[in-house]
């Protein structure tokens, strides 16, 4: 059976290139990465790293056959003036996916910027 190249919006919006730890030790396991996003403006280095799960984690590595979980690490890039904001990377990645029938299996990844503040809203200002 030929499977489509569709990619789920929450954890593989566009294909890059990212250097995630794979080691799972310390991480948090997630059902919604806002947690964790809310958790990297909240701490002292900037980051927070977890685990995605729940119904979305089963989906996306059912609809892969990945062999790996998800996983999510959330570094912050800038914090702003007003304070709880930030400007955020989020880098998800997964061991074992099949891309394609065709393919083996290998680690995939994406990551994107976002500025955002605690409280889920974008930032008055980027200064």
């Amino acid at each position: 059976m030929k499977r489509p190249l569709v990619v789920p919006a929450l954890a593989l919006a566009a294909a890059a290139s990212v250097h995630a730890q794979s080691s799972d030790a310390g991480r948090v396991p997630v059902a919604d990465v806002r947690v964790l996003m809310a958790a990297a403006i909240d701490s002292n280095d900037g980051t927070a790293r977890g685990i995605l799960a729940g119904k979305d984690a089963e989906n996306i590595t059912r609809f892969f056959q990945a062999t790996g979980p998800i996983l999510i690490d959330v570094t912050t890039v800038k914090r702003y003036a007003e304070a709880g904001c930030s400007r955020l990377r989020v880098a998800f990645s997964q061991d074992g996916v099949h891309a394609s029938e065709k393919a083996a299996p290998t680690r995939k990844a994406v990551a994107f910027g976002i500025n955002i503040c605690r409280d889920g809203k974008p930032p008055k200002s980027l200064s």
